[in-house]
Parts: structure tokens; C-alpha cells; sequence
């Protein structure tokens, strides 16, 4: 958990850097422990949380988040808004971070910005003109097929293979059984490079950004080449006269957070 308050709508104050409880009930006593720190006498308060996973359309609670099981269908909004008595705003943690980056970070600059987190999950969103663009149900990136029969490798048991299962922090620990930072081996990040070039052609080609941004923990890995990636998706995607400028993040983990902060002030 990335947590932040700001008293004048354009600085951080506080930023604070937990360990994310797997227990819902934890996750809202940490939540309502630091607003209770921070902030304890302020009444004009509005909280934006970014959250891991699938939220219905009433953006009230998750509906589906494969690495926070317990968090599912429990009512986020609804306890949150208990602590603080004021409005609340939740969206996708991945489409905070790509809002944070495309206002203050690598994506700045350009009107419509690619984001994609390669981390423990992958996530991403589309982001235009410096707001996060609509949809039915957010954007799930790293849920994307790039092997339809699982024939990408033999002990994938014939099932099909998201751009998850391949190249997130935790598929690398499954299938190498050893954290992703221990990896060492350069066949396995040149077989990443070239995984996430597919990934990032199907995004390129159904989402028509000016420039991708990498975000996420193994994006700052000293052995991944954003060069090659780059060298992968030229291999691939020929529609395109021009292919997008694909950048590292510049915000890393604070990124969500500046994301929420804008995102706070956009709203009346």
C-alpha cells in the first residue's frame, strides 16, 4: 500500500509505504489508522483509492482481483466512507499510475499515453488527454491470450496462456521457483523481452498510443532491455507508418499516488 494525504490539492504529505494485508478487515483498520494519523480534526476531505483488481460499474467494491482474494465483492467503498464521512472515489490501481505518469511522469507531454505495470500482476491503462479513458470495466492488459493452446512451452498443459502467466513477477516465481530479482540467467529476460514485445504489439495496434510507459518492479530490473522490447515490437507491428516511443516510468511507486492526487483535483 502506497498512502498520501495533501492539505492544498498540489503537494504530498505523509507518503507512508505498507506492506498490503491479504484480510480486508486489515487492509480498512490500516487504511482508517493512517487517516486517523494524519488527518484527524480536517472535514473537507475526499479519498481516491486505487485498487488491484476488476471493479464493478458502480465502482464500488472489486469484483475480481487474483492476488487479493479476500478483498472480493467486500464493501470498500462503503467502510471507507464510515472513516471519513466524505466522498470516495476508487479506480484501477494500474489506471492511477498510468494517469500519475502521463501528468508528471514519462508520459508527459503526450495526449494519449499507453500504461502498462509489470510487477507482481500486469495491469495497464489508456489515458487521454490526461484522464483515464472510459470503458465498461477498466483495462486488464496482462489478461491478454499470446498463447491460445498453451504450446509455448510443454508444461503449460495444453491450457492457454495470458500475458500474465508469462512474464509477471509472480509466473517468473512459479515457473523458475526463485524471486524475479534473483533471476540472473539472460535467456529468461531475453524470452521476457520478447513475451512482452507481443504483449505491448496487441496493445499498440488496440489502443493507438502516442508512447508506451513501463511501469512496475521488473521494469527496473538492470537486465531487462527496454531496447530490445522496443526491437521485438518493430519485428512485429507493421500497420503502423510510426511506431510509439516506449519509456520507462519515472514516478515508480508514487506513481498511483500522483494519480489520485490529479485525479482529486479534476473532480468539482
Amino acid at each position: 500500500m502506497r498512502l498520501a494525504n495533501s492539505f492544498d490539492g498540489v503537494n504530498l504529505h505523509g507518503t507512508e509505504v505498507i506492506f498490503t494485508p491479504k484480510a480486508f478487515d486489515k487492509a480498512i483498520a490500516v487504511i482508517g489508522d493512517y487517516i486517523s494519523r494524519v488527518d484527524s480534526t480536517h472535514e473537507d476531505r475526499r479519498v481516491c483509492c486505487g485498487l488491484p483488481g476488476v471493479l464493478g460499474k458502480d465502482k464500488e467494491m472489486l469484483i475480481a482481483a487474483p492476488h487479493l482474494s479476500d478483498w472480493v465483492m467486500k464493501p470498500f467503498k462503503k467502510r471507507i466512507s464510515e472513516i471519513i464521512h466524505g466522498p470516495i472515489y476508487l479506480e484501477n490501481d494500474a489506471s492511477l499510475a498510468g494517469l500519475g505518469e502521463s501528468v508528471m511522469g514519462a508520459g508527459r507531454g503526450f495526449s494519449i499515453v499507453a500504461f502498462v505495470t509489470v510487477g507482481t500482476g500486469i495491469g495497464g491503462a489508456r489515458i487521454v488527454n490526461k484522464r483515464i479513458d472510459v470503458s465498461s470495466y477498466g483495462f486488464e492488459p496482462g489478461h491478454q491470450v499470446i498463447d491460445v493452446d498453451g504450446s509455448l512451452w510443454a508444461d503449460a498443459g495444453g491450457k492457454h496462456l495470458e500475458l500474465e502467466d508469462c512474464v509477471s513477477g509472480s509466473a517468473l516465481t512459479l515457473r523458475y521457483n526463485k524471486n524475479p530479482e534473483q533471476i540472473v540467467e539472460e535467456s529468461i529476460w531475453r524470452e521476457i523481452e520478447k513475451l512482452l514485445g507481443v504483449g505491448l504489439t496487441n496493445t499498440i495496434v488496440h489502443w493507438s498510443p502516442e508512447v508506451v510507459v513501463l511501469g512496475g518492479g521488473l521494469v527496473q530490473s538492470e537486465h531487462l532491455s527496454i531496447e530490445n522490447i522496443q526491437k521485438h515490437v518493430r519485428e512485429y507491428l507493421k500497420v503502423f507508418p510510426h511506431l510509439p516511443e516506449i519509456k520507462k516510468g519515472e514516478l515508480q511507486d508514487l506513481a498511483g499516488i500522483y494519480g489520485a492526487l490529479h485525479f482529486l483535483q479534476t473532480i468539482p
